[in-house]
């Protein structure tokens, strides 16, 4: 990260924190040249002893005095139709970021939780390449292919989200896909399993939410 944080366009990596408890089991976290705060995610980030570049939101979770903690800030009003998430999420692209991490908990709210995860397959960030570290979780968005590093027998579950995701093909996996049609809701795509430290997966048409969950689990 530059040191004089600036918010000029570097044409790279964001790295998002949201608000909600403290994610828990986080990896190390990649490197990024723009750390964008959400709201409460500025508490979180001050906990993780991440500087943040810029502070974004309506700020009615964020604890009093943490706008000293960011090098920007963004006020919005209370009463918004975006999300802060959207608010961090569009703040990237307007910094000309090409791709973002977002850092987040399935722990409070599984409103706010889902709705994240949800919120990141929008048409609206198709411009980004995004994933995210939820607690010990890593999760992508492919809208055409994507390389999911880990460890042979590491967990990976393929879902669509916001309607069938046509031509899904897969390599690295026990139970490889080979063209196949994912439709939201069957469990065609859970629980396959890595055979080596990457695997390779494409879509023809739609989004999948690729995740990791990060432990093994029945």
């Amino acid at each position: 990260m530059s040191g004089d944080r600036s918010l000029e366009p570097t044409h790279g990596h964001a790295l998002i924190l949201t608000g909600g408890p403290l994610p828990l089991e986080l990896d190390p976290l990649p490197k990024a040249d723009l750390v964008i705060a959400a709201d409460e995610g500025i508490n979180n980030a001050q906990q993780l002893g991440i500087p943040v570049d810029l502070l974004v939101g309506d700020f009615d979770s964020a604890s009093e005095g943490s706008e000293a903690f960011a090098g920007s800030v963004q006020r919005h009003p209370v009463d918004k139709d975006e999300t802060d998430l959207e608010l961090a999420l569009a703040a990237a692209l307007e910094a000309g970021m090409q791709s973002v991490t977002v850092v987040g908990t399935m722990a409070g709210r599984v409103d706010h939780a889902l709705g994240n995860l949800l919120l990141l397959t929008a048409d609206r960030w198709q411009a980004l390449r995004i994933d995210a570290r939820i607690d010990s979780a890593r999760v992508w968005v492919v809208r055409d292919r994507a390389a999911v590093d880990g460890a042979p027998d590491d967990l990976v579950s393929l879902m669509a989200v916001g309607g069938p995701a046509n031509g899904v093909s897969t390599s690295g996996l026990a139970w490889p896909l080979d063209g196949a049609l994912l439709e939201s809701g069957p469990g065609l795509g859970l629980s396959n399993r890595m055979t080596g430290p990457t695997a390779e997966l494409s879509v023809r048409q739609g989004v999948l939410l690729v995740i990791a969950p990060g432990h093994d689990t029945d």
